[in-house]
């Protein structure tokens, strides 16, 4: 048995998020339909983290155990060769796997899993701050049209750094067992009328970026001040943050590893950031 690890870019307008679903339109449905086609055999993949309809991965990191041998590009060029434009396996290798391990065995602390062994997790909200929209970033960026002060908004994402109840920033059907989590960074920086988020921390909660942003513009549009985002933290209440922002700016970034797997992944999928 081999345990096959793949980096996967992807464009999320075309799909209903990563996890499958019956009407077949998700990344989940059609890398594992690429995955039968260059194998002739049936393959689940397990990833890093679920994606939303309309949001995109620069790195998601996907898992599966097969019996069949393939060199490391091999598996890159050939699932390749299935998948619609709008995804992309860009790296793959294969991790050790103790014998007898089968594909349920995971969850084991001594076996790679791509959401059980990730140690962190970063997002990129990334923002198009002008008076009217434009049609080429559509679906690609968020926008607003309102002026925004990246400086207050950066004051008011300090106050969510470290571990917090994130509650107020939780998806009503949000199903985690527990809405505490660890904020490593969260960064606002302008690129001219492009204004880019960015969030580590060590899991999300459903909707948790897209809230967190949605609260950080209110306070760059001087609706609120600052101090808002922490009295919105402390309520531990999702009624009393802002409305959850629209998906086109989200972008999965990067899951971390320990050092020890040895992934081959991209230091920085966009250089720029």
């Amino acid at each position: 048995m081999h345990r096959i690890v793949l980096g996967i870019q992807y464009d999320g307008n075309s799909w209903q998020g990563w996890q499958t679903q019956p009407h077949g339109l998700t990344v989940q449905d059609k890398l594992e339909a690429a995955l039968r086609k260059f194998t002739l055999a049936d393959i689940g993949t397990t990833c890093a983290g679920r994606t939303d309809s309309g949001v995109h991965a620069l790195e998601q990191v996907v898992h599966f155990d097969t019996v069949i041998a393939r060199e490391t590009a091999s598996w890159v060029r050939g699932v390749n060769a299935f998948l619609p434009p709008s995804i992309a396996v860009r790296w793959a290798c294969e991790v050790p796997l103790e014998e007898g391990v089968g594909i349920n065995a995971g969850e084991r602390e001594d076996g790679f899993h791509a959401r059980f062994s990730a140690t962190a997790r970063t997002y990129h909200y990334v923002l198009y701050n002008h008076p009217v929209r434009s049609p080429l970033l559509a679906g690609k960026a968020g926008w607003t049209f309102r002026p925004l002060d990246a400086g207050l908004m950066q004051q008011g994402a300090d106050y969510l750094i470290g571990m917090h109840d994130f509650s107020s920033f939780r998806a009503v059907e949000c199903q985690a067992k527990s809405p505490v989590r660890t904020m490593e960074s969260l960064q606002v920086r302008r690129h001219g009328d492009m204004i880019v988020f960015t969030l580590k921390a060590n899991a999300f909660l459903h909707h948790m970026v897209r809230n967190i942003v949605g609260s950080l513009i209110y306070v760059g549009n001087g609706r609120q001040q600052p101090q808002w985002i922490a009295e919105v933290l402390a309520q531990k209440d999702r009624g009393c943050a802002a409305p959850t922002f629209m998906p086109d700016g989200l972008y999965l970034a990067k899951v971390d590893y320990p050092s020890r797997w040895q992934l081959p992944q991209e230091a920085r999928a966009w250089p720029w950031l």
